[in-house]
């Protein structure tokens, strides 16, 4: 089977009119860089990257910009070696300037690749968390660049960490299958919405069975201490309330703002500076303790997320699906998560994020991971509708999704209603 082409899409969703995904940094509509590989028969793989408006046509160039790379070649060939497949994506002589492996290349990189595994899955007729986690240990470690990490995790280290969970696989499948996997929802707490609007929707929030939810602050002190309370009051004491700044203090202001918020009682800080800020973070997490301090849906790579790690910086380690290069990259972060005992709890604020990172919280926990202690994957009510196949989140727990694939593609009406600037959305 050939893939016989690549089209990529500039797909944008208005959200800013409603303020929805608001924080801190960012007022924009949610938007993706939407890859579609085509084959010489009927199997096609979906893969998009996550951006927030303006600018997704870049993304859409370099999508485009890494078709020769992957158009002509099988799916046999490209199963035969995933490691490879990536590499070849990651390391192209005549593009590896603009990384290698960060920025809006990595990003697209990402797409395509998620693309591959969704076609994969699609084959052998596996939701994609399936697929992974009936690859033998060996399968997987075949699958990873372990190119910069070893220092951290070796090849050998990523394996033993999969066979010492293998013998158990079986049962946290059975109870994934039956239970599904902890949710937390962020769609109460946008920093744009007004004080009735939150309090609403936290009361929905815990009629809906959450227990966790999660607020956006930002740089003016007194309106964070005002929305904590506010929200605090409407969830009570004994329920999870986590906060996330999206980037938007220095290191100072940082420390200064959660000793202050530290009355509410947050579970964790979420990027609270600049997410390559390594040591910032590790100056953070010293000055707030016993609050902890979570990030990674802005980290670049693989390298990066070995750095928080090293430095125990990491109260929670946060992936995103496709931020990084797609699901050979997310393999290695979970790997070195579990190497230093650190919880994983994946972002999924965007749109396509919570289709996709259901996916990876499952696998993790059946097959590497192998706990729910501290686990939690973020939710948030907005665009599932135009999926396909979107989640279903009862109880505020993921249900294990079933259909083949990556749970990622998109409603072809859909599509072209909100492709950017000729969709009827935009035409409007």
């Amino acid at each position: 089977m050939k893939i016989t082409a690549l089209r990529a899409r500039d797909i944008r969703f208005p959200t800013s009119r409603t303020l929805d995904g608001s924080d801190a940094l960012n007022v924009g509509d949610y938007s993706a860089t939407y890859v579609a590989l085509e084959t010489d028969g009927a199997l096609v793989g979906h893969g998009l990257t996550f951006t927030n408006g303006r600018g997704n046509e870049i993304g859409v160039a370099a999508a485009n910009a890494l078709a020769p790379l992957v158009v002509g070649r099988s799916l046999e060939e490209i199963e035969a070696d995933m490691r490879a497949f990536y590499r070849r994506l990651t390391q192209d002589p005549q593009l590896r300037w603009i990384g290698p492996e960060k920025g809006i290349l990595h990003m697209a990189t990402g797409a395509v690749v998620n693309a591959v595994w969704d076609m994969r899955a699609r084959r052998e007729g596996k939701p994609l968390w399936k697929l992974l986690a009936d690859m033998t240990p060996q399968q997987v470690v075949d699958a990873i660049d372990f190119s910069w990490i070893t220092d951290a995790l070796s090849p050998e280290e990523a394996l033993a960490i999969l066979e010492r969970n293998a013998p158990t696989k079986a049962r946290r499948e059975a109870e994934m299958r039956r239970d599904g996997f902890p949710a937390y929802t962020t769609s109460a707490g946008w920093l744009g919405y007004p004080d009735e609007k939150v309090r609403r929707l936290c009361r929905e929030a815990l009629a809906q069975g959450f227990s966790h939810i999660k607020m956006k602050v930002g740089r003016d002190l007194e309106a964070n201490c005002r929305r904590s309370a506010l929200m605090r009051e409407e969830i009570g004491p004994e329920r999870r309330l986590s906060m996330d700044a999206n980037q938007c203090w220095d290191v100072p202001e940082a420390i200064a703002q959660m000793k202050a918020l530290a009355r509410f009682d947050p579970w964790w800080i979420e990027e609270p500076t600049s997410p390559d800020d390594v040591l910032g973070h590790a100056a953070i997490a010293r000055a707030i303790a016993p609050i902890k301090v979570a990030t990674g849906e802005m980290c670049q790579n693989r390298v990066m997320f070995k750095q928080f790690l090293q430095t125990g910086v990491l109260g929670y380690c946060q992936i995103d699906s496709c931020r990084v290069g797609g699901v050979n990259e997310v393999l290695a972060i979970l790997l070195l998560a579990a190497k230093f005992n650190v919880p994983v709890c994946p972002h999924a604020g965007g749109v396509g994020l919570c289709e996709y990172v259901q996916h990876l919280a499952i696998f993790d926990y059946i097959a590497v991971g192998a706990s729910l202690d501290g686990r939690v994957c973020e939710y948030v009510d907005h665009l599932h509708e135009h999926f396909v196949h979107p989640v279903r989140v009862v109880n505020a727990r993921y249900e294990a999704p079933l259909e083949p694939g990556y749970s990622i593609e998109m409603k072809p009406e859909s599509l072209d209603e909100h492709e950017f600037p000729s969709g009827r959305a935009w035409r409007k």
